[in-house]
């Protein structure tokens, strides 16, 4: 169960970067956009970490 709570979670996380990404597209961008980009950047790898890491505990209950 808590893999399915995990992996929910780090699905969110990354449609919410995505659409915060998007809406955030112009040609020009000032520091404020550059550091919500920065800001983005790292949610999405955040959120592969800890689906990265829910995978990890789902495949150590199966092997127990």
């Amino acid at each position: 169960m808590p893999h399915a709570i995990t992996r929910k979670l780090g699905l969110v996380l990354m449609l919410a970067m995505l659409g915060v990404g998007l809406a955030a597209c112009e040609e020009e961008q000032g520091p404020a956009e550059e550091a919500g980009e920065n800001i983005d950047e790292t949610m999405e790898e955040t959120g592969e970490e800890v689906e990265e890491m829910g995978e990890e505990v789902e495949e150590s209950a199966e092997d127990n």
